[in-house]
This record gives structure tokens, sequence and C-alpha cells, in this order.
């Protein structure tokens, strides 16, 4: 066997509706599926989303809010993508900063969506 893609991730939150705004304003869109479940869509992958103190079973054996660490690769250059967050309201907390990814040299912008997640936020970078 071998892995073939991640095909979604799930974030523990403590309000939907505001996970929703942050990641929408990112570019992500809402998906609702499976009676009323939502999920942040982007690419072929998603975020779903669960509300703290009411996930879905089975779950993490500690889920909680703010305990994630993810990188989004973005079509905006560093600059632009720094344009874009402010025009959104969302601080950065670091960055631009060059970074390794996983199949090439990132330029990274480090922000925090509503339950502290870190989010990082890179495009590949010329070696």
């Amino acid at each position: 066997m071998r892995v073939l893609a991640l095909d979604h991730l799930v974030l523990t939150v403590a309000d939907i509706e505001a996970t929703v705004a942050f990641y929408q304003a990112l570019g992500m869109q809402r998906v609702t599926f499976g009676g009323g479940r939502v999920a942040m869509a982007f690419g072929r992958q998603k975020l779903n989303l669960h509300r703290a103190g009411a996930e879905i079973a089975p779950h993490a054996r500690r889920p909680g809010p703010g305990s994630a660490d993810l990188c989004f690769l973005v079509d905006l250059p560093p600059e632009a993508l720094t344009a874009h967050l402010g025009q959104q309201g969302i601080g950065i907390e670091l960055g631009p900063v060059r970074r390794t990814g996983a199949a090439a040299p990132l330029v990274s912008v480090y922000v925090r969506d509503p339950d502290g997640n870190l989010v990082e936020l890179s495009t590949e970078a010329a070696a």
C-alpha cells in the first residue's frame, strides 16, 4: 500500500460560523454535507469542521480548538498575499519568511484562525 493524497482534515472549533468566515476570506468555499455538517473546500481537499463538545464519532482522542498547525499553498505572491490579508482584516503573525515545503522551497506568511490554529500560507519559491 502507498498513500496517494490527503482528502480532508478535521478541525475542532469553538464557533463554526466564525471559522467559515475566516477560511472564506482565504478563498475556501463552504460545503454542507451529511445532514448539515460543514466543511471548507479548496482544490481537491476539505477541512471538516466539528464544534467543540459536539464532535462527530469517531474522532481524535483529545480534540480541541486551537491545536492545529496547517500549511496551505496559495496562488498569490507574498506581496499580494500580505495585501489581501490586510484587506480582509487578518493580522500577520510572521512573514514573509523562507521555509522548506514538502515538494519545494516556500515563502510563507503565518496567521491565526479564530481558534488560534497556526495557518501558514505559502507560495513556492525559486531554489
